[in-house]
């Protein structure tokens, strides 16, 4: 993710605060939970293929049975992190 991303920030306007400031209780739920949901959405990740990704790395000159599964081991541990950090 780039810097870009990470400082964004959600702005409200005049008006959307002068909207919010009228809201109820399950007004407020309903716009608190769009938002959230919107924040979700933007930092979904694609899907690598693990197998496709390996064997692109295996055709690199230089590259061993050896290291790959070394390169292969970094990135899924990487990945699972990811997972579990989104959770």
């Amino acid at each position: 993710m780039s810097d870009s991303n990470e400082n964004k920030q959600y702005v409200i306007s005049r008006e959307m605060y002068k909207k919010i400031k009228g809201m109820n209780r399950e007004q407020l739920q309903v716009f608190a939970t769009t938002i959230y949901l919107d924040g979700v959405k933007s930092v979904e990740t694609t899907a690598l293929d693990l197998d496709k990704l390996r064997e692109e790395i295996g055709t690199i000159k230089g590259i061993g049975e050896s290291r790959l599964n070394e390169i292969m081991m970094v990135i899924e541990k990487h990945t699972k992190t990811q997972e579990n950090d989104a959770q």
